[in-house]
């Protein structure tokens, strides 16, 4: 069975974007680079790849998942298939046709969606975000993979977005870069057994 997992950076107050979406604050230094490159390189985008002259095997993930505004991000500069070397799912109401046939559109029930690709064998499925999405999936998702920069944002999009809900997750691993940015790896803890009635969708971001 496939894992979700939520890969995202974050700030030292917890938010993980600007209040308008943007996270080009974070400080981008070689070493984060060196390990993006060498561990997940199948969280850069295709096209991004292609400029950086990146050619490498999907190490974790086959599968990419994300809310309308994360994908808004790629359509804004006129890219449609951001994730051409995975599966690619966008959640959302609002998308009606998806804008390129290799990215299916998520429209209703996306908790049962996640547990349906979850159930398939393959390699992990890599949770895009943004807030809201996560927080919608957070009973689904197994593990955290969070690269901790140091900066304090101020304001801004949390982690997840959701009502009060106390889940525990306990460290796996952690590794502290030359640059002060942290690499931690939650696993979840407890696994809820019981059935979960249908999420309603909302525009995720």
């Amino acid at each position: 069975m496939r894992k979700l997992v939520y890969y995202v950076a974050i700030s030292i107050d917890g938010y993980i974007a600007a209040p308008d979406g943007s996270a080009d604050f974070y400080p981008l230094t070689q070493d984060v680079i060196d390990v993006i490159h060498e561990e997940y390189p199948e969280t850069v985008p295709t096209h991004i790849r292609e400029q950086l002259g990146m050619d490498a095997d999907n190490k974790h993930f086959d599968i990419a998942i994300q809310g309308r505004r994360s994908y808004d991000v790629a359509l804004e500069v006129r890219v449609t298939s951001p994730f051409a070397h995975l599966r690619q799912y966008v959640v959302s109401q609002t998308i009606t046709d998806s804008p390129d046939p290799a990215v299916e559109i998520i429209s209703d029930d996306v908790l049962r969606r996640v547990r349906e690709l979850k159930a398939e064998d393959g390699k992990d499925i890599f949770l895009i975000g943004g807030s809201r999405l996560a927080g919608t999936l957070l009973p689904e998702i197994d593990e955290l993979l969070v690269k901790l920069y140091p900066v304090v944002a101020g304001a801004g999009l949390p982690m997840f977005t959701t009502d009060f809900s106390p889940t525990l997750f306990e460290l796996s691993e952690s590794r502290t870069l030359e640059s002060g940015t942290i690499v931690l790896h939650y696993t979840r803890k407890y696994t809820r057994k019981e059935e979960l009635a249908p999420a309603p969708i909302e525009e995720h971001g």
